[in-house]
């Protein structure tokens, strides 16, 4: 821990990403803690009010600890995006002490150093339009440079671009040509990547969500059951759906459990392809060796 901590200049900003259940967030609070400075969310789930346990939050104890932000600000029936989240971490990096920014989300991680297209937000009814057509349907409209761009297999991808071309009139290369600057360069920063085996991870994946459950996430997913739209972003987190399922006499508790730790697993092994891919100039860091 000494070795990385000296790696990191007087100020500098610190990028931490890495899969669910590496210790991301307890590296971020040691930095703040020794050397000083704000830890700043980059997690999808972490920003929305109804989700303290099962996205694991910081608790009140470690809020106290250090200075943090974009942590459980968004309401749980509103839609944040990528370009919110790069929004209101733009308007804090000028008023914060050395930004510790971290998380699990790595398109967050590519706007903030690499820029993000300012594509105007899309309409319910054009999404609502989407939403009724096949994936074949949506490529069938879109330009060759698009299709030649994006993962044709990958329906979230092609909606996105066919919602951008039907509300905007123009395609989403278009819209990415102009780009502008990066929030943060990544040669600024001291940027970490966390890595672990991938069973070491999947041990701490399975004891977490076992805590999650003895801590009380059935019942805050229970507080959000005659208000519950799968449709919603806040809707997307590892245990939600599950747990929703079994408090709606759907499956077993031991089933949505299961499947939970399925969908974590999953969802750090897609964590690891991205970083890996993407992330390739960051200081890779052994997460199991923190943790001794």
């Amino acid at each position: 821990m000494q070795s990385l901590l000296k790696t990191i200049g007087s100020d500098q900003p610190v990028l931490i990403a890495g899969p669910t259940a590496s210790g991301k967030s307890s590296l971020a609070l040691h930095i703040a803690t020794t050397l000083g400075g704000t830890v700043i969310n980059a997690d999808a789930l972490q920003v929305f009010d109804c989700w303290q346990l099962l996205s694991a939050r910081p608790d009140a104890s470690e809020l106290a600890m250090a200075p943090h932000a974009l942590y459980g600000h968004v309401p749980y029936r509103e839609a944040y995006s990528t370009g919110h989240w790069l929004r209101d971490v733009t308007a804090l990096l000028g008023r914060v002490s050395r930004p510790i920014i971290v998380g699990g989300t790595g398109l967050n991680f590519t706007a903030l150093t690499q820029g993000l297209a300012d594509i105007p937000m899309i309409p319910d009814a054009v999404r609502a339009e989407a939403e009724k057509l096949s994936r074949e349907d949506m490529l069938a409209t879109l330009d060759p440079e698009t299709t030649a761009r994006i993962d044709v297999l990958n329906r979230a991808r092609v909606q996105r671009a066919w919602e951008v071309l039907r509300a905007t009139g123009r395609s989403i290369t278009a819209w990415q040509a102009e780009t502008p600057p990066p929030t943060l360069r990544r040669e600024d920063c001291a940027a970490f990547v966390m890595n672990a085996p991938v069973p070491w991870l999947d041990d701490r994946i399975t004891r977490r969500f076992d805590q999650m459950l003895a801590q009380g996430a059935l019942e805050e997913v229970r507080a959000l059951q005659d208000d519950w739209d799968i449709q919603r972003p806040s809707a997307k987190a590892i245990g939600g759906p599950e747990l929703m399922a079994h408090l709606n006499g759907e499956i077993s508790l031991g089933e949505a459990r299961t499947r939970s730790i399925i969908a974590s697993r999953q969802y750090a092994k897609r964590q690891r392809t991205w970083f890996k891919g993407r992330m390739k100039d960051w200081t890779q860091v052994s997460a199991d060796a923190l943790t001794h």
